[in-house]
Formats: C-alpha cells, structure tokens, sequence
C-alpha cells in the first residue's frame, strides 16, 4: 500500500517526500520507541540533508543523492571526531592517495555501504592540508572493527572504521582545506546535521518523562508532584531546544554562517543539557523502581549521555561562540593543532 506523507502510520509519519523538520520530526518519533535506531538514522539523514541543500543551491550534490536513492545506500560519517584538524595520513600515489587512519564513532558503520571522511595530507606547497572524500565500506583496505562496547546508545553500531592503506582515487576529494582552519563547510554541515541528531535525544528524553509519568500517577504525593514538575522543566527545555535548532534550519532553506552555526550549537549544548537532566530526573520520579532495568530509564539515562560528544562538546561550543561574539577567529591555534598530531607529525610540522 502507498502511503502519503500526511499518512501516520502506527503513529509514524512515513520518510516519503519530507522536508528537513518533518524527517526531525520522524526520527523524534523513533527515538520514543528506540533512540539508538533515531540516532544511527540521524547520521545517515543529515549527510542526505547536506547534499540536498549543496542540489538545491546549484553546488555538487545531486550524483550522491541519486547513488544513494537508486542504490539504496547507507552513509556513513566520521565528522564527529574530524572536526578541524581530521586524522589518518593520506600519500599520493599514482592516480590518487593511499589513506591510513581510525574512524572512531562511525554510526552506522556494520550496514553502511559509503563511508564520507576525511584525512591529513602533507602538500609540498601548501602545507597541511585536510582533503574530504567518499569511500566505499567494501574498498580494499578498508574494515569494521568490533570495538562498539560503550555505555549508551549500543544499537547504533558505532564501531571504528579501520583503514590501513586504502586506495582514494583523486576524483574522490570533494574538498580540500587548511588544516586547522574553520572552513564555511560546517556552516552547512552543522546547520541541517543539529536538528536531526537532537531529535534522537529529545524524543529519548520524552521517553524517559513518559514512563515517569505512568509510574509517578500511582503515588500522587506532594514530593513526587515537586519532582515531577522539575522533570517537566528539563524536558520542555530540551523541546524548546530543539524546537528552536529545527527553525534555524528553516527546511534548508537557511543561509550558513558563523552566527547561524553558534546558535545551533548553543541549543545543541542546552538540549543535550536537558535531555540528561530529564532522563535522571525520570528515575528519582520514579522512585526505587526507576533502578531497576526492565522499567527502561537506565538505558535511556546512558543514551542520553551521548548528547555531550556531537560537535560541538560544552567547552568546545562555549569557545567557540565566545570567540563569534567578539569577533575573533575560530581557527585552532597552532598548539592546538599540534597537540593532536603524532610524534612523526609534529616533527614534519
């Protein structure tokens, strides 16, 4: 049966022809019932939400979307931990580069068939360089390590992509940028990526406030409705949150820019905030029986943790506006740079 975007379904709106704040909206939605299933979709989602926009505004995007449409593929991204300054070697070869590196926290990465990435080249005139490219999962060189033990959010599959002298053909680099330096790309990336991954930990959130809820109604005393109400103000500021990142983005018809891109990061950090506190406050609403497993608050608490490591993480984020408002550069300093470089690196710097 065919089903129309306006069509719910088991009360899920369908991913059928939705703008970007109706497919936040329907992740939110997954994420009531599973967040790490929203989260390793979010992932996926806001690299289409990227490419879509790049289309729309006459910029490379449309090869990617119908290889991924015709081929039904999965993306996966290694933005988290790249950020500036990226990580993995690439050296010219004949006809491209042979890339080393680890990708951690790559969503996604067991069922994903591309991966978008990024890694450190060494131009003879321009110095370090960060090149962006695709690659596929299956390439030669290329493998998933079964290292995905962590606290929270453990159906995303985030495992390290292990790459040990993949072949990147030259074709393949969409984006080549100073190390270090803030490039206008994250306006963009950060701009539509936010929305998406905080609707993953706002619809944990109302999970959590949810079975709270359903349990706190059967005690009805006066230090439960005192606990309850403080739960209810960290959940409606995760939503106004997030709420406020899914207008910024204005269904990718936004404008990146520095000053966009501080304002979704500041709601980022508050929602990310929020949804914790809501989730802990879930369980002290709940009493002695929020402790125990099968009531589900202990997985959505740990998930909700994982808010704090999307780019930006708190300090990152508060440097990072600090420094738009004043009106100084984003860039890493040279130390820092440095600081995440190995022994061989810091030698060729």
């Amino acid at each position: 049966m065919l089903v129309s975007p306006a069509q719910p379904v088991d009360g899920i709106i369908p991913p059928v022809g939705l703008p970007h704040s109706g497919m936040c909206q329907f992740i939110r939605e997954i994420a009531h019932h599973c967040a790490s299933t929203a989260l390793a979709f979010s992932m996926h989602q806001h690299l289409v939400a990227a490419a879509s926009w790049n289309y729309h505004n006459g910029n490379p995007g449309e090869k990617l979307l119908r290889r991924v449409a015709e081929g039904e593929l999965v993306l996966v991204s290694t933005g988290a931990t790249d950020w500036l300054t990226s990580n993995g070697t690439l050296e010219l070869c004949d006809g491209g580069f042979r890339f080393s590196a680890r990708k951690r926290f790559a969503s996604g990465s067991p069922a994903g068939d591309l991966l978008i990435t990024s890694g450190r080249y060494l131009d003879p005139n321009e110095g370090w360089q960060v090149l962006h490219f695709l690659l596929s999962l299956r390439s030669e060189g290329v493998r998933i390590g079964d290292d995905w033990k962590a606290m929270g959010m453990r159906g995303t599959g985030s495992h390290t992509v292990i790459l040990d002298n993949a072949f990147v053909p030259a074709d393949a680099v969409s984006l080549r940028r100073t190390m270090g330096a803030f490039h206008a790309v994250w306006n963009l990336v950060l701009g539509v990526a936010m929305p998406l991954i905080g609707a993953a930990h706002v619809g944990a959130a109302e999970a959590s406030a949810k079975i709270a809820r359903e349990g706190a109604r059967r005690r009805r005393d006066e230090l439960t409705a005192i606990l309850a109400g403080e739960m209810e103000n960290e959940l409606t500021a995760a939503q106004t949150a997030f709420e406020s990142m899914v207008r910024l983005a204005k269904d990718l018809d936004f404008t990146p820019s520095l000053e966009n891109t501080s304002a979704v990061l500041i709601r980022k950090t508050l929602l990310g905030q929020a949804a914790i506190a809501t989730a802990s406050m879930a369980i002290e609403v709940t009493g002695g029986a929020g402790y125990f497993r099968p009531l589900g608050l202990e997985r959505l608490l740990r998930d909700s943790l994982a808010s704090q490591f999307h780019p930006l993480p708190q300090k990152k984020q508060q440097r990072f506006t600090g420094r738009v408002t004043l009106g100084m550069d984003v860039e890493e300093t040279v130390m820092q740079v440095l600081d995440v470089l190995g022994a061989p690196e810091r030698a060729a710097c």
